[in-house]
């Protein structure tokens, strides 16, 4: 996908994962990129670790899991530069990258995607609630230890899935993530 106007130059490669989420973000940022530089952007995806493995955050070692090979991207020269959601990156920096900037921060509420449009009050004693931060899960404990809590993946269509098909009563996501997508 190429942003902004041909200069004889080669584009910028920004590198990121494929979701449509981590697009949607890339996007936002390339428009910036090629406004800002005068050079056409290249969004150039990558596949992670993350992506292909299916098993739970946990047990695949949590942070870094999505991360590695767009740093690898960038050290082998494949990408000039990844966009990525700043809480799934190791806390520790990588040798020979940098955190060269971020855009401004969106929405920081959570949104609860719940059947029948209940809200959080109204979710029945046992109701399972699923999300993939173990934050959230931390929070969803704290204010209602009668949730059933589950640990769940996906793209953003797959998680409201979840409760589309009735396996879930509702499930917790970014608020910003949905608008974004236009999911608002």
């Amino acid at each position: 996908m190429l942003i902004g106007e041909p200069d004889g130059r080669p584009p910028l490669r920004v590198g990121t994962r494929g979701s449509k989420l981590a697009v949607a973000q890339t996007s936002i940022v390339a428009a910036d990129l090629a406004e800002a530089s005068g050079r056409q952007v290249e969004i150039v995806r990558v596949t992670t670790h993350g992506d292909v493995n299916r098993a739970s955050l946990q047990t695949l070692g949590g942070q870094g899991v999505f991360a590695t090979e767009l740093r690898e991207a960038l050290r082998a020269g494949g990408v000039d530069v990844a966009v990525h959601s700043l809480k799934d990156l190791p806390t520790a920096s990588a040798p020979g990258l940098r955190l060269a900037a971020h855009p401004p921060r969106e929405d920081v509420r959570d949104a609860l995607c719940a059947r029948d449009g209940l809200r959080f009050a109204e979710l029945p004693a046992g109701a399972r609630v699923g999300t993939g931060s173990p934050r959230r899960i931390a929070q969803l404990r704290r204010l209602r230890p009668d949730l059933e809590l589950r640990d769940i993946r996906g793209n953003v269509d797959t998680r409201l899935g979840f409760v589309e098909s009735g396996e879930l009563d509702a499930v917790l996501l970014a608020t910003a993530g949905l608008a974004r997508l236009g999911r608002t």
